[in-house]
């Protein structure tokens, strides 16, 4: 960004707000908008406000944004831009910043003379931000007075007014979310705080500061980075072992800005984060697609050029050349075209060829100019390409073992009658102890039960021919039937509730974070679709007479002791679940009627790899600080 603001652009104005159609949709559907009524859309509010003033930034006239979280859990945004215009607007008859806040599809994205580019593409953001409030205030500072207009629910309360002089410029958004919508409306300080970092990575020269002033908080987060997307790369990076550089790519082709940092790990997963305008696209889109069709081409090309890649050795494949890569790809599209509100997906074809053609250049020299760190970097796609082949040897002999076992499936498992995944369960219980219990007890036409023998393979850092020559592992991939690696197909799953039922002890929870970890790393789409869950057994069963009650926690079990009069020498502490009968099982952890199953949800990807990392990696330091700083958390914890 320039070291100072351009000239206020005369052509920002009311006519460049122009209005597409009403707002009353938006309380009778607020999930259309922002995805959800959850925590997820609760946060979304934030940045439908915090995105206007990026654009702001993005256009060369917002340096800073200030985000506070009240202690009545509303949200303020602030910025330094120039301000929503504050008179009449033309089509609407009433003033601009009214427009902007109370009609759908009014902003200054459509007509091009508000932004040449802009995340909130279709001006839906702050309009949809009121309507799902119950209280929205808007200060304005522009041509030299500060102007305020208040909304509820949506609906004007209190017109606009110029209420003061002012010699500064910008806008503050205050909004208190509606509880009658959302399940709850209290922020989470660490998840904005992770998306504040993310935007000042992505904003070169923004300082972004985060302010909690609720009771008891007071946290203050600042960021700014003067290295932008590269410093994003460095921080994803921290705690892996690097391989080369971090490379930077930057142009701009037909008004299409690009932005490529990327550095290779010697991990065995790709960290790819794709952007555009500062919207995180998790889908990718032809941004993506470009960058993976160069990379792949060029480290061919020089491969062969350079005798890496001897005559009868095949070429890499994007997984190859993928493998081990962190990146970041930030592209500015004048008019982008998404997926969907969210923005999930970007869509442009053109934004396709010019990555390929921004990146194929940069990178080819950077390979020539540094020839140590080229050749490093083939060799761990050459690595990762003779681990593919082998892992698909591995995989078709899985592959072949399931056609050949027909019914009789794999190992211990007990099968379900139903052949309807919708309505089939899988159990994956620890030790053949309690998958005898589960198999006595359970519904044989709608649940399969499939034992574990031990603690199954830690799959965090090892390669795909090793888990598949683990049993378990090879077990369990032939029970789902959906194939793994770059055969897997979730169409092909034969259950579409997935249970993990281990003990309520260290052994159990240590078992099911290993489940957990083959889940998310190998079979991430069925965590996405909700398709993973956890049984919630209880600890304890308390008896009085032929009166039985089970207790899930330990103040359960208080609270049931006391309210019946229960003799401590009637109760007992659930150790396994093989100690329970099958009836006991049944009853309490495998009944639809009266189980407790918790749904694996996956709400932060970012924070879900590192803590996967951390807690399952090879590197013991940050495990151990982890520990650390945790352990005070623990509360009788069983040894």
């Amino acid at each position: 960004m320039a070291d100072q603001k351009p000239a206020a652009d005369q052509s920002y104005d009311a006519s460049n707000i122009q209005v597409l159609e009403g707002l009353d949709p938006v309380r009778k559907r607020p999930g259309m908008y922002i995805g959800s009524t959850d925590g997820r859309g609760l946060h979304h509010l934030i940045w439908e406000v915090v995105d206007n003033s990026i654009d702001e930034a993005l256009a060369g006239y917002c340096e800073n944004i200030i985000i506070k979280m009240h202690e009545d859990n509303s949200i303020s945004v602030i910025d330094d831009g120039r301000g929503i215009p504050v008179e009449k607007h033309p089509q609407t008859g009433i003033s601009t910043v009214e427009t902007v806040l109370t009609v759908l599809h009014a902003g200054g994205k459509f007509g091009g003379g508000g932004y040449k580019v802009s995340g909130g593409l279709h001006g839906v953001g702050v309009s949809v931000v009121n309507a799902l409030s119950t209280r929205t205030e808007v200060t304005v500072y522009r041509d030299g007075g500060k102007y305020f207009v208040a909304f509820e629910k949506g609906e004007p309360k209190e017109p606009l007014g110029k209420i003061g002089d002012s010699d500064i410029t910008g806008t503050m958004v205050q909004f208190w979310p509606d509880g009658g919508i959302f399940e709850t409306t209290e922020y989470n300080f660490d998840q904005v705080k992770r998306r504040c970092r993310e935007q000042a990575y992505l904003t070169q020269g923004i300082t972004l500061t985060l302010i909690d002033d609720r009771s008891g908080k007071e946290d203050t987060a600042q960021f700014y980075f003067e290295s932008g997307i590269s410093s994003f790369v460095q921080h994803k990076n921290d705690e892996k072992e690097k391989i080369g550089p971090i490379v930077y790519v930057n142009g701009e082709k037909d008004d299409v800005t690009v932005e490529i940092a990327m550095q290779y790990t010697q991990e065995f997963r790709e960290n790819i984060t794709c952007f555009t305008n500062n919207i995180i696209n998790p889908d990718g889109g032809t941004h993506l697609t470009g960058f993976q069709m160069s990379l792949t081409r060029v480290l061919n090309k020089y491969a062969r050029e350079n005798g890496l890649l001897k005559d009868k050795d095949p070429n890499f494949t994007n997984e190859d050349v993928r493998e081990g890569l962190t990146c970041v790809i930030s592209a500015k599209v004048p008019e982008p075209q998404f997926e969907g509100q969210t923005k999930g997906k970007l869509g442009n074809s053109v934004v396709r060829g010019i990555v390929d053609k921004i990146f194929s250049e940069k990178f080819s020299e950077f390979l020539a100019e540094n020839p140590s760190e080229a050749r490093a970097i083939v060799n761990k796609s050459a690595l990762a390409l003779r681990a593919r082949l082998a892992a698909r040897s591995a995989r078709e002999t899985v592959i072949r073992k399931s056609h050949l076992e027909g019914l009789t499936l794999p190992g211990k498992l007990a099968d379900c009658s139903s052949k309807d995944p919708n309505n089939s369960e899988l159990f994956i219980v620890e030790g053949d102890s309690a998958g005898g219990t589960a198999k006595q007890g359970r519904n044989r036409e709608t649940q399969a039960i499939l034992p574990l023998r031990g603690k199954i393979l830690n799959t965090e850092s090892c390669r795909l021919e090793r888990m598949l020559a683990n049993n378990e592992v090879k077990s369990l991939v032939i029970a789902m039937g959906t194939a793994i690696g770059d055969a897997f197909d979730d169409s092909r799953l034969r259950y579409k509730k997935i249970v993990i039922m281990t003990d309520a002890d260290v052994d159990g929870a240590h078992i099911r974070t290993l489940l957990l970890t083959l889940f998310y790393r190998h079979f991430r789409p069925l965590v996405e679709k909700g398709y993973i869950y956890v049984a919630n057994p209880p600890l304890y069963k308390l008896s009085k007479g032929k009166k039985v009650w089970y207790a899930m926690t330990d103040e359960e079990k208080d609270e049931i002791m006391n309210r019946e009069d229960v003799k401590a020498e009637n109760m007992q502490r659930y150790k396994g679940l093989g100690e329970m009968n099958a009836d006991q099982l049944w009853e309490t952890t495998m009944d639809p009627e009266n189980r407790m199953l918790m749904r694996i949800q996956l709400k932060d990807a970012e924070r879900a790899d590192h803590i996967f990392k951390v807690l399952m990696g090879d590197e013991v330091l940050p495990r151990r600080k982890f520990i650390q700083t945790h352990a005070s958390n623990v509360k009788d914890l069983d040894f």
